[in-house]
């Protein structure tokens, strides 16, 4: 697999993005190295291409100024299980500025007692932001963990609250 990346600097951080030719496939925690889409594509051909992510960039730093809620990008998640995609796909339709647990994410997916898997699969999602991770809260109200990081799952939730 072949995977494209590039760099979005936003504030005093660096986010690593990366696309196949079919869509964006990675956006990474702050200020971390590639090792990160690694930890994810194992194996995969990175090669560094600004330009296959412009788009991907753009839209980011204008979810990021608060000026876009939604994303118009093809995305191409060649990895994950079945529950993953699942889970992964249903965090799409999460709205910008709402929130929901992950008892209530398990119920939507169909797997109303796997709410540790779901977990799980919440936490391997490697699009963040774009699908939005950052929205689920644990069962009590509490913000829970975030692969980015508990700061930045407060900066995204505070920044939709707006």
């Amino acid at each position: 697999m072949k995977l494209y990346y590039g760099k979005l600097s936003w504030n005093s951080s660096t986010y690593i993005v990366a696309s196949t030719k079919k869509g964006l496939a990675f956006v990474g925690s702050p200020n971390q190295s590639l090792k990160e889409i690694d930890d994810f594509y194992h194996g995969a051909d990175i090669i560094h291409d600004e330009k296959a992510n412009s788009g991907v960039i753009k839209e980011l730093k204008e979810y990021l100024s608060g000026k876009r809620t939604t994303f118009d990008i093809s995305l191409d998640v060649q990895i994950g299980t079945p529950l993953q995609k699942s889970v992964w796909q249903q965090l799409r339709s999460v709205a910008c500025g709402s929130t929901i647990n992950y008892s209530e994410l398990a119920e939507k997916v169909g797997h109303p007692t796997a709410i540790r898997a779901v977990a799980s699969a919440v936490a391997r999602n490697p699009i963040l932001m774009i699908v939005p991770c950052h929205r689920v809260l644990r069962k009590d109200g509490s913000i829970g963990q975030y692969r980015g990081g508990v700061e930045m799952k407060r900066e995204l939730l505070a920044l939709e609250e707006q």
